[in-house]
């Protein structure tokens, strides 16, 4: 087990935060999902995974259904992904990405966040090289699971790691072969409890409790934004 199982654990400890943030975070990781793909999660690979996410953490249909509403709604030729990169306190590196129909506003907010925050917005594509891009999956455990067999198989799909963690199977593998692990668990009839895309840190940086503090409120303070999807850094 490497880097991504210790990643996992620390995460696992510390989860998307209370039960709004997280409906919030999933529900404009949906709206990105039709905007790029289309409001059909029979065609859309991407949506049909984040609403098997949401359901694996109870977020009420209705509010998959909004998200999807919202996303069909808006003018898909103004909205689009951007990835900012900056230097946290203490010598932290963070990605954020966010989603926006607005880059102008997106950016002096995220820039505001990081001055506020004791950090400092970077160029585009900085910390590139201190994170992998992976997609991981979380799988149902059953018994008639064999995790030899099912990683020999897995082979095939070009993963990094397969490993079980309770009652739990934990795939993660480059961000970009999302698409066949996806077929071959569905294929094995083997159920997809959640999804994400990941940026997974190559080192961590330790810091006293004083100084994760200061860290904790950048984070805070990106995530309150309504344009931000996903905030990655490097603070253990």
């Amino acid at each position: 087990m490497g880097r991504a199982f210790e990643y996992r654990k620390a995460r696992k400890l510390k989860r998307w935060g209370h039960m709004a943030r997280t409906f919030t975070k999933i529900g404009k990781e949906i709206e990105l999902a039709v905007i790029a793909g289309g409001p059909d999660p029979s065609s859309n690979l991407r949506l049909r995974l984040l609403m098997q996410t949401a359901k694996s953490e109870s977020m009420p249909k209705e509010n998959v259904e909004r998200a999807i509403k919202r996303a069909t709604e808006k003018d898909k030729s103004a909205y689009k992904e951007v990835v900012y990169d900056g230097k946290g306190p203490h010598g932290t590196a963070f990605v954020v990405e966010t989603a926006t129909d607005n880059p102008t506003r997106t950016v002096a907010n995220i820039r505001a966040a990081f001055v506020r925050g004791k950090g400092e917005l970077g160029t585009m594509g900085m910390n590139d090289f201190l994170f992998e891009r992976k997609c991981s999956f979380v799988v149902a455990w059953r018994d008639d699971i064999d995790m030899d067999e099912l990683e020999l198989e897995l082979i095939d799909c070009d993963i990094d790691e397969v490993f079980r963690d309770e009652d739990e199977i934990l795939i993660y593998a480059d961000f970009k072969n999302y698409g066949p692990i996806s077929k071959f668990l569905e294929d094995k009839g083997l159920e997809i409890k959640s999804f994400k895309f990941e940026r997974i840190p190559l080192t961590m940086r330790e810091l006293s409790p004083e100084e994760q503090e200061d860290v904790n409120g950048l984070i805070e303070r990106l995530e309150n934004d309504d344009d931000v999807v996903n905030v990655f850094h490097n603070m253990a």
